[in-house]
C-alpha cells in the first residue's frame, strides 16, 4: 500500500469532502480517503489496481484537480 497527500485548492466545504471521499473511495484498490476542507488536503492510501495517475485523473473528472 502507498499513502499520498495531495493539495486540492478547490475543496471549500463539507460537501466537497464527502464527494471526494465517496468517489475516490469507490475506486478499486483504494483503501482509505481522508479530505480536509480547512487545510485543502486529501490523504489517500491505495494499492493495485489504483495508481497515482488514475487517482489524479478521477480527481480532475469530479472537478477537484490536484495542485501541481
Amino acid at each position: 500500500m502507498t499513502t499520498k497527500i495531495y493539495s486540492v485548492p478547490s475543496i471549500s466545504c463539507g460537501h466537497c469532502v464527502n464527494t471526494i471521499q465517496m468517489e475516490v473511495g469507490e475506486m478499486a484498490g483504494v483503501q482509505s480517503v481522508t479530505a480536509n476542507a480547512e487545510s485543502k488536503v486529501v490523504e489517500i492510501t491505495f494499492g493495485d489496481p489504483a495508481t497515482e495517475d488514475s487517482i489524479k485523473s478521477l480527481m480532475s473528472e469530479i472537478n477537484f484537480p490536484v495542485a501541481a
